[in-house]
């Protein structure tokens, strides 16, 4: 298994995803992993990884991403800067080296952008994109404040776009974690066959915890990507003030890793939390103890961790029709809005009305337990193996 990021500690959305599969797929499977570090530091959660690994290797890749060389190698070569921000000579040399010593029946490849480490080999790839990159940097490009750059970003989504396909077309299979996701891909390459296996819910969120209403809103998120920064920016600034005309008390807790990015945000009725990556403990409190999660979530981005989380913890949620990615039902399980009147007018609705808040809590819970843990995700991800691997 490739991942750009090491799995553990589970703090952003891929980690979550890769280390609950991990601990699932280790009890059918022999794991190599192979990641991806920017910190010497990061070493120390080798450790925690292992028990559900045969092996584990890590390769270094720059800790910061905007260095000249990066913006050089990517204005001067036909790849994207996501792909060489995230390539690492010394993890292609190895993984030639560790294919021919051991015997796989699989390669995994958690996004794209992992998968030009991988040498030639008749070693089957599942290529799983846990959302569609080219579109996350589109969007965020089409929202660019510096008119006269965009050409040149869009370059850059233009090769996106590129090898992303190109990826797709060479994997054996490849895994959408939405709907809406695989029909894009489908879109864009017609031949493709997609699979959909969603993003869950890990079992410490999964817990019979009491209904906890209260005025609380609550953005849970890491604001080093760009969805997560806009939408805190767009709760922060437009909707709360709508939602303070009619509850005066509300208050809205922006909570999560690299808060720096959002920190000018703060003020009498915002309040910035900033949690260290393994900070478990700081997260399932901002879930358990707040009164509704409110995702303005324009950006496209596959199934969000966040909203799942939110549900298992009977925590309410108001959101976009791209932030819900086709889970569950409106006024069932989630509560929609695509404007900022109508996210603000869903969160009072929602704070306001007891029945409705304990139906949407309780039957968002249920359809967690039932349909997003991530033992019946393995169990989907273990017949696409089993059928890339008969051919």
């Amino acid at each position: 298994m490739l991942t750009p990021y090491l799995p553990y500690p589970p703090s952003s959305g891929g980690q979550i995803r890769s280390f609950n599969l991990i601990k699932e797929l280790s009890k059918q499977h022999e794991i190599t992993l192979c990641s991806l570090v920017k910190y010497e530091d990061d070493k120390k959660y080798i450790t925690k990884l292992k028990p559900f690994c045969k092996k584990v290797y890590i390769f270094k890749r720059p800790e910061k991403a905007w260095t000249i060389e990066n913006i050089l190698k990517t204005g001067f070569s036909s790849w994207p800067f996501l792909v060489i921000r995230n390539y690492s000579p010394s993890e292609k040399k190895a993984l030639t080296q560790i294919i021919k010593e051991d015997q796989f029946d699989i390669i995994h490849a958690e996004t794209f952008y992992v998968t030009p480490h991988i040498p030639i080999t008749r070693v089957p790839v599942v290529l799983v994109d846990q959302t569609i990159e080219y579109q996350v940097y589109k969007h965020y490009v089409d929202n660019y404040r510096i008119p006269f750059l965009k050409p040149l970003l869009y370059i850059d989504v233009a090769k996106l776009k590129y090898w992303e396909t190109y990826y797709w077309k060479r994997a054996a299979r490849v895994v959408a974690v939405s709907e809406s996701d695989a029909r894009v891909m489908k879109y864009l390459v017609p031949t493709l066959k997609v699979d959909v296996i969603p993003n869950g819910a890990g079992d410490d969120f999964i817990q019979d915890v009491p209904i906890h209403r209260n005025q609380t809103i609550l953005f849970q998120g890491n604001y080093a990507w760009l969805q997560n920064a806009e939408a805190a920016r767009v709760l922060a600034k437009e909707v709360l003030p709508l939602i303070q005309k009619k509850l005066p008390n509300a208050k809205l807790l922006i909570s999560g890793q690299n808060t720096s990015v959002v920190a000018d945000l703060k003020s009498e009725n915002i309040e910035i939390s900033d949690l260290a990556v393994d900070d478990f403990e700081g997260v399932k409190k901002a879930f358990r103890e707040s009164g509704v999660l409110v995702a303005p979530l324009y950006g496209p981005g596959g199934t969000r961790l966040k909203i799942l989380s939110a549900m298992a913890a009977r925590l309410p949620v108001v959101t976009t029709n791209v932030g819900i990615a086709e889970v569950g039902r409106e006024d069932e399980t989630f509560l929609q809005g695509e404007t900022i009147e109508e996210l603000a007018k869903q969160t009072v609705r929602i704070l306001t009305d007891g029945a409705l808040y304990k139906k949407i809590a309780e039957s968002a819970w249920r359809l967690i337990v039932d349909e997003y843990t991530y033992q019946a995700i393995a169990k989907k991800l273990n017949k696409i193996y089993q059928e890339a691997s008969n051919g």
